[in-house]
């Protein structure tokens, strides 16, 4: 269906945005066409593909411990659907999730429902947009402070999203969820040191560190 796409192909890329807009591009198909594109190539293709424009600039009452948006590396992202593992049935939740690149790939290449909650609402609206123009129902966005609403998932992703206290409260409401279900956190240049209930798996990339909750009482689904 797809030859290999060069970088910003335009014909390559409408053909690849109408096979997502149909359903027809997913998994695998979706992820040879991904790997088809050079690695040092990737992130931009990415943003060609899905219409991301560059991103409004951060709002300026961000709250303390809030960090400005910049949006994860597509290999980490490659790399955290491969070893969570991500699948069909999984509820995917990517906080701090900017204009919705890990929150649409990580639907794209599993079939996951997918969620993104984000503070900053232009970037929510942006993020809303591109799902509408793909024809994405499975994927959508909160707007909203990660630290101040209920979490439901059983794979959470965190690019650096924030620090200090407002870390402190997200992992208070993840610890909440891990009661229920067992979860992965997968944390990209992020350390998740001395959490009781996490333990730390490494990865093939150095940048990403997943975090399987454990609690004897809570199994595994």
């Amino acid at each position: 269906m797809h030859g290999k796409p060069g970088a910003l192909d335009t014909a390559s890329l409408q053909e690849a945005r109408a096979g997502i807009q149909s359903g027809a591009l997913r998994g695998d198909a979706f992820r040879e066409l991904l790997l088809s594109v050079p690695a040092h190539e990737r992130d931009g293709w990415v943003d060609a593909l899905l219409g991301f424009d560059e991103p409004p600039p951060d709002i300026a009452n961000l709250p303390h411990g809030a960090v400005p948006y910049l949006p994860s590396g597509v290999d980490e992202i490659l790399a955290m659907v491969d070893e969570a593992p991500l699948r069909h049935d999984s509820a995917f939740v990517d906080l701090g999730s900017g204009l919705g690149r890990v929150a649409i790939l990580a639907h794209l290449l599993s079939g996951a429902r997918a969620q993104g909650v984000e503070l900053q609402e232009p970037l929510v609206h942006r993020a809303r947009a591109r799902c509408a123009e793909l024809a994405l129902p499975l994927v959508s966005f909160v707007h909203a402070n990660a630290a101040d609403v209920e979490l439901d998932g059983s794979v959470f992703f965190l690019y650096a999203p924030f620090n200090g206290e407002m870390l402190a409260a997200v992992l208070r409401r993840l610890e909440d969820v891990a009661r229920r279900r067992r979860i992965v956190i997968c944390a990209v240049d992020l350390e998740l040191h001395g959490v009781p209930w996490l333990r730390e798996r490494k990865t093939q990339k150095v940048s990403l560190t997943l975090y399987t909750s454990y609690m004897h009482s809570v199994p595994f689904r």
